[in-house]
């Protein structure tokens, strides 16, 4: 069994590293924030302190991270992860990255015999948890089959999409049609509510139909509850729909409707809402017809 290092401990990371130790994989975990760390170490796994020393661990090196320069730095930077690596390993980054970006570091780590994959997932926390998530991946044929069974311990799925990039092309796809699943959601249960007419069962004349959708289903309650705790915030959907859009111009598609549910994101940003679901989209429509969606008392 592949010795694995998992870098990055945060709300993703920490439960599918604590899913890789259940499954019985040797783990070598690294964060800077030492609390995650560790609970891993009570978990089982084994600590690192620095990437570099995680690298020299592991056959399989994984990092969950927040964004492009954060990975940047972890793989390339001092300490990090190409200063410990050898050839004939494998390097998976899960973390949610401009394409462009993976590229680049996949460029890097090839010229010291590292095989990257690119992996970004889909599912916010609670799969995260329960080891559900949706997994894309980008990269070798073979270095997919290699991981897949240990792809399949944080996911219900794993799908290899293409080359090295792939994984996070597929990914925007997703975080944009979620974010418009959202917005249409938002204007459906405003009009509704402004017209008088119970967004409840509005919701449930519609979700068995074609405008039924897993978002729908996810959201929907969680709006009608008032409930906009975080299963994923609104500042990381803005990151990743930062990343689509210099995705999208680098390569010349133009994607309007995401421009400006971006912009309603950094509406709700400028109001404080930042921390909160993004399902709190539906903030935005209320202010506009002066309404609260909510079930009827």
């Amino acid at each position: 069994m592949d010795r694995v290092g998992f870098i990055g401990l945060g709300i993703m990371g920490k439960p599918m590293a604590k899913n890789l130790v259940k499954a019985g994989y040797p783990l070598v975990v690294y964060d800077i924030v030492p609390g995650p760390v560790k609970e891993l170490a009570a978990a089982g796994a084994k600590t690192a302190s620095s990437p570099r020393e995680v690298a020299q661990a592991s056959d399989v090196i994984i990092t969950m991270l927040p964004n492009s320069p954060h990975v940047r730095e972890v793989v390339l930077g001092k300490n990090g992860i190409l200063e410990g690596a050898r050839s004939g390993q494998l390097y998976v980054d899960m973390s949610s990255i401009d394409p462009m970006v993976a590229r680049e570091v996949e460029a890097e780590v090839k010229k010291k015999g590292v095989v990257m994959l690119d992996a970004p997932v889909s599912g916010g926390e609670p799969k995260a948890v329960d080891g559900t998530l949706a997994i894309m991946a980008g990269g070798p044929a073979a270095a997919f089959e290699r991981v897949k069974p240990m792809l399949l311990k944080m996911g219900a799925t794993a799908v290899l999409v293409g080359d090295i990039g792939s994984g996070n092309v597929a990914k925007l796809a997703n975080q944009i049609v979620v974010a418009l699943n959202i917005a249409a959601m938002s204007e459906a249960l405003v009009l509704a509510t402004k017209a008088g007419v119970d967004p409840e069962k509005v919701y449930q004349a519609i979700r068995v139909g074609l405008a039924g959708s897993t978002v729908l289903d996810a959201k929907a309650p969680m709006v009608l509850n008032r409930n906009f705790k975080p299963g994923f915030r609104i500042e990381l959907h803005i990151k990743d729909l930062s990343n689509a859009l210099a995705a999208a111009h680098a390569v010349g598609a133009p994607i309007p409707l995401t421009s400006q549910i971006m912009e309603i994101m950094q509406a709700l940003k400028v109001d404080g809402r930042e921390k909160e679901d993004h399902s709190s989209v539906v903030h935005f429509y209320e202010k506009l017809a002066n309404v609260e969606v909510k079930k009827k008392a």
